[in-house]
């Protein structure tokens, strides 16, 4: 139940985070989410930083990874989990599973963000 709590607050920090600088930046230009680019930008550099102190051993918790890892940048930006993920496949020389995974996970979200609103839209 911890955990799930750590998890709960670190998410609910990076979503605010993240409505708070893409509110600020997105305006900007109109051909280019700048506040979005940031935001995932930012948290693959984090995800990484947070994941490679914790798997120094004696630098991060369990639970402070959690709160900050996969609360916190679970929250702020699920990209960058798939970039971290991606980067797994990519040290692993497992270049097939890199491509499929990069391939799938883009055409699929793309396809089922145009069959939410499709759906939405027969509502």
């Amino acid at each position: 139940m911890k955990q799930m709590l750590l998890v709960f607050l670190g998410g609910g920090l990076g979503s605010m985070l993240r409505f708070l600088i893409s509110k600020t930046y997105n305006p900007y230009f109109t051909n280019f989410y700048l506040g979005t680019f940031l935001v995932n930008s930012m948290g693959c550099l984090l995800i990484g930083f947070l994941l490679g102190l914790s798997a120094k051993g004696n630098y991060l918790s369990q639970n402070q990874t959690l709160l900050l890892a996969t609360g916190f940048c679970g929250g702020f930006t699920t990209f960058s989990s798939f970039a971290f993920e991606n980067f797994s496949f990519l040290k692993a020389s497992e270049l097939l599973n890199f491509s499929l995974y990069t391939l799938s996970s883009m055409i699929l979200g793309v396809i089922a963000v145009a069959s939410g609103l499709w759906i939405s839209k027969l509502l």
